[in-house]
């Protein structure tokens, strides 16, 4: 489906960029935010996007069917639930927008998905309840989340809580829990695993980094298809947990368990370390393309590594640049 979006409480835009990050086609019909400083910042980054300065709570059916939107992405005020704030919670006037959507949302016959942001602790308020309660009345099936961007080994930490709600009951997991995990990216990264054919023979000519590390070696074109010499691979665990794992593998052979035992420790030993390749986009970071750069979807993993591989480091490039036009 082609994704028609309305982005209210749109501040500078992160839903705009997140759903250029994502590939999904589609595009943001309008954005809504009340605050002029933030729209003066989201028009000049996406002038082609129609910003409206206003308050959500003026709002109504007509004027959302006039739009033809299919998805509503949000981020409303997260002050009365914060936990340096005074916690009013519905009581809080800066609640009404999200009050106001919710008494909108049993009509919006022609809204097929949502994706709302709030920050930690929200889902123990009353407004969740009514936002549940709105999504439930209007025949939403929803999940839940409690996530932070170290999840996605990027070295900030800010939980958030997520709802994602659509239509249809098509979620590839239950949702009788609030999950502290994205299930698809915990899949996602399983894919990147290294296997363990390739762990057995190979294991001791990897180059592997941790979090910790300040260095990656060259990826190369044939990086995920050879092991020596192509890049690094990134192992989850503490170095000290890695480190210790490693000293068990070098002394395993000293023990008087049977080859077989040894060899089955071994294995799980090796598979401990959950070790596995960078994906294309952690790639495409360190060789400083910008977060909007992406691929197109027909593009494979292995095509992926094989151009950016024979690609340049952009960063490192656009400071030549800035040599060379240096005025004499």
């Amino acid at each position: 489906m082609n994704l028609q979006i309305l982005e209210l409480f749109s501040g500078i835009g992160g839903m705009n960029y997140a759903f250029k990050e994502s590939g999904i086609p589609g595009q943001i019909v309008a954005a809504v935010d009340i605050n002029t400083n933030a729209n003066a910042v989201y028009t000049y980054n996406n002038r082609q996007t129609t910003v409206l300065n206003n308050n959500v709570q003026k709002l109504n059916l007509k004027t959302l069917e006039k739009l033809q939107i299919n998805c509503i992405l949000m981020s409303p005020p997260c002050q009365p639930h914060t936990r340096v704030g005074h916690k009013k919670d519905i009581e809080d006037n800066r609640s009404h927008g999200l009050m106001h959507i919710c008494s909108l949302l049993p009509e919006c016959t022609f809204v097929r998905y949502i994706l709302m942001e709030n920050v930690k602790g929200f889902e123990g308020s009353l407004a969740h309840s009514q936002y549940i309660k709105a999504l439930r009345k209007a025949g939403f099936y929803y999940r839940e989340f409690i996530l932070s961007p170290t999840q996605l080994n990027i070295p900030n930490t800010r939980y958030r809580y997520y709802c994602l709600a659509r239509r249809d009951k098509n979620f590839p997991f239950e949702g009788e829990h609030i999950w502290t995990e994205i299930p698809t990216i915990k899949q996602h990264q399983k894919y990147f695993l290294v296997d363990q054919r390739t762990l057995d023979r190979r294991v001791l000519l990897m180059d592997i980094v941790t979090s910790n590390s300040t260095n990656t070696m060259c990826f190369t074109k044939a990086y995920a298809y050879y092991i020596e010499g192509t890049g690094s691979i990134f192992c989850p665990l503490k170095p000290e947990q890695m480190h210790q794992i490693f000293e068990k593998l070098k002394h395993l052979d000293n023990g008087n368990s049977s080859k077989e035992n040894q060899a089955l420790e071994r294995r799980e030993l090796l598979q401990s370390l959950h070790l596995r390749y960078f994906t294309p986009r952690e790639v495409a970071r360190l060789m400083g393309f910008p977060e909007t750069f992406n691929f197109p979807l027909e593009i494979t993993n292995r095509q992926k590594y094989k151009l950016l591989g024979n690609s340049i480091n952009v960063q490192l490039v656009s400071e030549l640049i800035k040599v060379l036009c240096l005025q004499e």
